[in-house]
């Protein structure tokens, strides 16, 4: 079974800003996810580091490098290619994020879950 939750407005979530963090209760009680940005496309995934499971950002929102061209980790530096979740750079490199399915129509972004 599939299920849509929205996310956000579509102007809420800016090229290469902050972040729109959100709670994914379905799987599990502590999983969080997030959506950004990236060449004009919104793209989600869940907020869990692919080398040690902690979340990427330490300051809300903050996913993006200082150069606004890979997302990072706080804790430990690894980097991640926004549109795709894999990581370039960092004790995981080679693993990737875990995406979500997102769509984006009539001004609002919104993603699917598959739920078993």
């Amino acid at each position: 079974m599939t299920s849509q939750r929205i996310i956000c407005k579509s102007e809420e979530l800016l090229e290469k800003g902050k972040g729109v963090r959100f709670e994914l209760p379905e799987l599990g009680e502590r999983v969080t996810a997030f959506a950004v940005r990236f060449n004009g496309v919104a793209y989600a995934y869940i907020n869990q580091c692919a080398h040690l499971p902690v979340e990427l950002d330490w300051n809300e929102g903050d996913f993006f490098t200082r150069e606004l061209d890979y997302l990072i980790c706080a804790t430990h530096g690894a980097q991640y290619e926004p549109h795709t979740g894999h990581c370039v750079l960092g004790p995981c490199q080679g693993k990737r994020l875990r995406p979500l399915m997102v769509d984006e129509h009539n001004g609002v972004i919104s993603i699917t879950l598959n739920e078993s």
